[in-house]
């Protein structure tokens, strides 16, 4: 499969496409916590591959900011993150570039979009044209060659998929920034709240396969853009 430009949904099933929002919440937060240990009033923020926009909608009602933009290539999920955003400060747009928004931001996120990319070193220099000199970057990835679940998930997931998947490492990430002029640092997620257990899911057929993406094997990266 050939990686769109653009596409209407990230998932071609419906109720997944609109569930994916409630199933990422406790992820959400998760990587606001251990990342934003600031006063984001005169921040600007950026989101790579906002989908619904929810994870911005979140982060603006625990920490407000100036303003933030959120970019994706799918767009019926754009209009549904604009007419979901109310009177928050964000401006949702569909694209792939972070660079060509004529802009710089204080952070930039993105969960579980790594994977989706064909060249992490162009996504570093995007990221990299985007932020403010000291600006930080931080981006969960679960969904990689270093998961014990990837191998059986990855199947699962490109059924349903709208692009195509890749099999990146966390030594490809890390390398990728690194080469960019990035500081680098990771952590496991080890995410602090009790996830749903669906039995017979497809995703996770035994529970330890969700412990383990949710523990050791689905991470955060920091990647701080040099002053």
């Amino acid at each position: 499969m050939q990686r769109p430009s653009i596409i209407r949904t990230w998932n071609r099933n419906e109720a997944d496409e609109e569930a994916m929002g409630a199933a990422h919440a406790p992820i959400w937060r998760r990587m606001i916590d251990v990342s934003i240990h600031e006063d984001l009033r005169p921040s600007t923020v950026l989101d790579y591959g906002c989908n619904q926009g929810g994870f911005l909608r979140m982060l603006y009602d625990r920490h407000p900011f100036k303003a933030a933009v959120g970019i994706d290539i799918a767009r019926e999920s754009v209009d549904r993150a604009e007419l979901l955003k109310g009177q928050r400060p964000i401006d949702y747009r569909v694209s792939e570039s972070a660079a060509t928004l004529g802009r710089t931001f204080d952070f930039a996120f993105s969960h579980e979009v790594l994977y989706l990319l064909p060249d992490l070193a162009a996504h570093a220099t995007d990221i990299k044209a985007a932020l403010k000199p000291g600006g930080t970057y931080v981006a969960a990835m679960g969904c990689h060659k270093d998961s014990a679940v990837w191998p059986r998930w990855r199947k699962v997931i490109a059924e349903t998929s709208s692009i195509p998947l890749y099999d990146h490492s966390l030594d490809n990430v890390a390398k990728a920034f690194s080469d960019a002029g990035f500081h680098v640092g990771v952590r496991p997620l080890d995410l602090d709240a009790f996830m749903p257990v669906t039995v017979g899911s497809e995703y996770f057929p035994k529970v330890v396969d969700q412990l383990r993406y949710y523990g050791q094997d689905k991470v955060l990266f920091r990647f701080v853009r040099a002053p």
